[in-house]
């Protein structure tokens, strides 16, 4: 493997760890407002998902791509952006999954988090921090 491909796999991985906070964060976020709070489980889904874009942004910035911009509104701008673009992959597969595939809650969130890694991680990497 050559070492563009490397560092790629490594800026993958690094997010892949942030990931697992700000998952951590979601579903802990998702759970407490869901069941606890008796809020609208899409309201509780979308407020996790925010907090943890938020976490994942400056994780990332600081640690998986390092980023040096000084523009820091304009990348959190676009990592949101994107996120929130996630956010709606996600309360699609979720809706998808528990409503018309009629599968687990949290097992249709856990999918819809797997495909927005994907989303998130590749438009991060194009668009925010410009790799």
């Amino acid at each position: 493997m050559n070492s563009a491909w490397w560092t790629i796999l490594m800026r993958f991985v690094r997010f892949g760890i942030v990931g697992v906070s700000g998952t951590l964060i979601d579903f802990g976020v998702t759970w407490l407002c869901k069941e606890k709070l008796h809020w609208n489980k899409y309201l509780s889904n979308s407020i996790g998902f925010i907090l943890a874009a938020t976490n994942n942004y400056t994780w990332n910035r600081l640690w998986t791509f390092e980023s040096q911009n000084s523009e820091i509104f304009r990348e959190y701008g676009s990592f949101v952006l994107i996120a929130l673009i996630g956010l709606g992959l996600n309360n699609f597969v979720t809706w998808l999954l528990h409503e018309k595939a009629h599968w687990n809650f949290y097992l249709s969130k856990l999918v819809a988090v797997g495909v927005v890694v994907i989303w998130n991680f590749s438009m991060n990497y194009v668009f925010t921090f410009r790799m």
